[in-house]
């Protein structure tokens, strides 16, 4: 069994509306950032997984996005395996 490290990037689909990311943008040119254009704000899980293969990886954080980390009415996700 090997250790594989997976990314699951969640964010929300177009045109769900995003508090969070427009309280982020109001808020940027309070601290100097002037010029952003829009901010969309996500979530970021890291998974170490143990699996026989990357591909059985792979398959174990699509499960658990679609089942748990992920709204699939609201967000939509990806993920990133470790390239190492």
């Amino acid at each position: 069994m090997s250790r594989f490290g997976v990314r699951v990037l969640v964010s929300l689909k177009p045109g769900v509306r995003d508090p969070e990311g427009q309280a982020i943008s109001e808020a940027l040119p309070g601290i100097g950032v002037e010029g952003v254009a829009d901010v969309r704000a996500g979530k970021v899980f890291d998974l170490t997984i143990e699996a026989p293969d990357a591909a059985t990886a792979r398959e174990k954080a699509d499960v658990a996005a679609r089942r748990l980390l992920a709204n699939p009415v609201l967000e939509t996700f990806e993920l990133e395996m470790d390239r190492s």
